[in-house]
């Protein structure tokens, strides 16, 4: 990799494997990061955008953002984000729990480490049953302690490995859920965990899955915190080249389309039927180029499709409000270039830690959610769109009289009347 400026470094080889071999799948322009975000009423000034490239390596399988953004810049420590305040988190986390259990019969005295615990969602699950402790680098990993879990306020490197094993000792089973994809260099972080986990310890992770993302065009999960976007191909490339072997995989709900894998040791786990499964299903979706050219084409597409629909409903003059404000938000109106005079406001539920600022790049405010049932806007678009089964009805429930655009995988109105 080739180190240009202070904050960030182009990717030259595959982040797996080295391979110089790259080849360009998708580029949606440059994209400010995520999480910095200005408050309502600052004006504007300057500000970063990285280019958001997405590259394809032959040799692994593995698909990758063509350029790695300093953390510090991506998780600062105000970081706006808390896993607890999604209700599909919580409830997947809870599953997780019940279904490692099972598998794994770990004792009250065996020692539960999350990378990248936030405020504690995952570990409050396994907290009383087991010891755990919690790793992550914001500031809202305090909520953690406040909640009785453990947490070392620090990212996940050498020096907080040690500290895990000087005061903790040994963990049996390590968790990584929505963050094995954003941490630079995951070899060195391979090498960490089993430098870290007992011998016939378990490494659970969950990432956005490539198969999903192809089949149901997400493209707005594109954005820099996600370095890697993984198959289980390349997973298994990645951990073998550690002596690590796959031993269960699962698809799951979280964030459109995610991948839950247990990896041991090599030898230590019977390999389940549900790894052949998976690899089976996505051989051809995820490791043919003519598959990545056509997702280059149907996000195009896509983003034809959404202005020539917003720029209808602009001149109509009516409104539009956004509905939640996560990370893929900022990719969808960022690459279709939708502003403050399309789209008046996004809203959120109170007690979001986004309210009060703006949509990164934009003068878009992020406001209470409140605010839809008191203006009954005549649009309210729905960016949580892979939840949107979900959401809807609970909108109408609220008293929400107008329609809803649900903006991906084919830009679409679903009239009020005929909503669940």
């Amino acid at each position: 990799m080739l180190k240009d400026r202070a904050d960030s470094k182009v990717v030259e080889k595959c982040q797996i494997c080295s391979s110089e071999k790259l080849q360009s799948v998708l580029f949606l322009g440059y994209l400010p990061p995520v999480n910095k975000m200005r408050k309502i009423g600052e004006r504007p000034k300057e500000e970063s955008a990285y280019p958001a490239e997405l590259l394809s390596c032959p040799d692994c399988g593995l698909v990758q953002l063509g350029l790695i953004v300093s953390p510090k810049i991506l998780f600062p420590a105000e970081y706006p984000y808390t896993s607890s305040t999604t209700k599909i988190l919580r409830d997947n986390f809870a599953e997780l729990y019940t279904e490692c259990s099972g598998i794994l019969k770990l004792g009250k005295d065996d020692l539960v480490v999350d990378i990248g615990s936030n405020d504690g969602n995952l570990l409050s699950n396994f907290k009383d049953k087991h010891r755990v402790l919690g790793i992550t680098p914001e500031d809202i990993g305090k909520i953690a302690i406040g909640r009785g879990i453990p947490t070392v306020l620090d990212y996940f490197r050498a020096e907080s490995v040690e500290k895990v094993l000087k005061e903790y000792g040994r963990p049996s089973l390590v968790t990584a859920t929505n963050v094995f994809a954003h941490i630079d260099d995951v070899n060195e972080i391979v090498s960490l965990i089993i430098g870290m986990l007992d011998k016939d310890g378990v490494f659970i992770s969950e990432s956005h899955y490539l198969l999903p993302l192809i089949e149901d065009l997400q493209f707005d999960t594109v954005y820099h915190e996600h370095l890697r976007y993984y198959s289980l191909h390349a997973l298994k490339n990645l951990f073998e080249r550690h002596g690590l072997e796959i031993f269960h995989a699962k698809r799951i709900p979280t964030h459109g389309g995610s991948i839950r894998v247990y990896t041991a040791r090599k030898g230590m786990r019977k390999v389940g039927e549900s790894v052949k499964k998976l690899m089976s299903a996505e051989k051809k979706v995820v490791t043919e180029k003519a598959s990545l050219d056509k997702f280059r084409m149907d996000v195009e597409k896509a983003k034809l499709s959404m202005m020539k629909l917003l720029s209808g409903i602009f001149e109509s003059g009516k409104k539009i409000y956004g509905i939640s404000a996560p990370s893929r938000a900022s990719t969808l109106i960022n690459y279709c270039a939708i502003d403050d005079a399309v789209m008046e406001c996004v809203l959120e539920i109170k007690g979001s830690h986004k309210i009060g600022y703006y949509v990164p790049g934009t003068l878009i405010p992020i406001l209470e959610e409140t605010k839809l049932f008191e203006d009954q806007p005549e649009y309210a678009m729905i960016f949580s769109w892979h939840i949107a089964e979900e959401l809807i009805p609970k909108l109408k429930a609220k008293g929400f009289k107008g329609d809803f655009i649900v903006p991906l995988p084919v830009p679409r109105i679903i009239k009020n009347s005929q909503a669940g």
